[in-house]
């Protein structure tokens, strides 16, 4: 099949996904997640291994601003995105029957984290940076926390979002975001995969389904999630931050016409 913002491969009972919007810095907009879901709900019962892969340059950079100021302009009211399918797809990627990896090159970014979080396993070259920056617009990382937390440990996870500021791959690897790293990533994962390949389909779907009822954070937290994720999409200062970024390149604390 044909995507528009993903690149697909099976072989061997594994799914490779990378995503690609390299004009979009590969941000997350309704069409990547929607095609993401189809992806899993056409392979989802023939393979025991998902790869989530981005660019060279960049994993993913977040929610789609510019997608969020052209959905502005054809506004009512309310919220202008409805984080439920994402949370959905990061809730089905931690806990669906296969092993999830995350092999992560380049920047990830805001909801970027929340696919790392999400998945079993995070392999990222030694160049991988990781970062929340939704604070300086006025927002949250609200659905990402609670995968994050299950990670990282809830402390870690808020100094991520008070500081904003990228956090390195040997730092992210310290701190149990990142299980391993490698100059070269990719040859790092093909490894990996020889090894996960040996395990049986019904094994992987029997312990993840014991690892999800041991720690249902995710399930339990998103009623939380959703609300504050609506809460700060649709404070109409937090949209006007995001459209001004979008035109003029300029951060919220920045002076208008410098």
């Amino acid at each position: 099949m044909d995507y528009e913002t993903l690149k697909v491969r099976v072989q061997d009972e594994i799914c490779f996904m990378q995503i690609h919007r390299p004009e979009a810095n590969n941000a997350i907009n309704d069409r990547l997640i929607e095609e993401l879901v189809r992806v899993l709900d056409r392979h989802g019962s023939e393979v025991k291994i998902v790869v989530l892969e981005g660019l060279p340059g960049v994993f993913c950079f977040g929610a789609d601003f510019k997608a969020i100021e052209q959905s502005l302009q054809h506004r009512t009211s309310g919220p202008v995105l409805d984080p439920r399918p994402m949370y959905e797809l990061w809730q089905r990627l931690a806990s669906g029957p296969w092993i999830t990896i995350a092999h992560v090159r380049g920047q990830a970014n805001a909801g970027g984290i929340g696919f790392v979080a999400a998945c079993d396993i995070v392999l990222a070259d030694e160049t991988a940076s990781f970062a929340l920056s939704e604070l300086l617009f006025g927002l949250m990382p609200a659905c990402v926390l609670p995968f994050l937390m299950r990670r990282i440990g809830r402390s870690r996870a808020n100094a991520m979002t008070l500081m904003t500021e990228p956090v390195s791959a040997k730092c992210a690897q310290a701190w149990g975001l990142v299980d391993e790293t490698a100059e070269d990533s990719v040859n790092l994962l093909r490894k990996k995969l020889l090894r996960l390949r040996r395990l049986s389909k019904s094994a992987i779907e029997r312990y993840k389904r014991y690892m999800t009822a041991l720690d249902d954070t995710p399930a339990a937290s998103k009623a939380l999630a959703l609300e504050a994720n609506i809460e700060v999409f649709s404070d109409e200062d937090n949209l006007h931050k995001i459209a001004r970024y979008v035109r003029t390149g300029q951060f919220p604390w920045e002076q208008a016409g410098r």
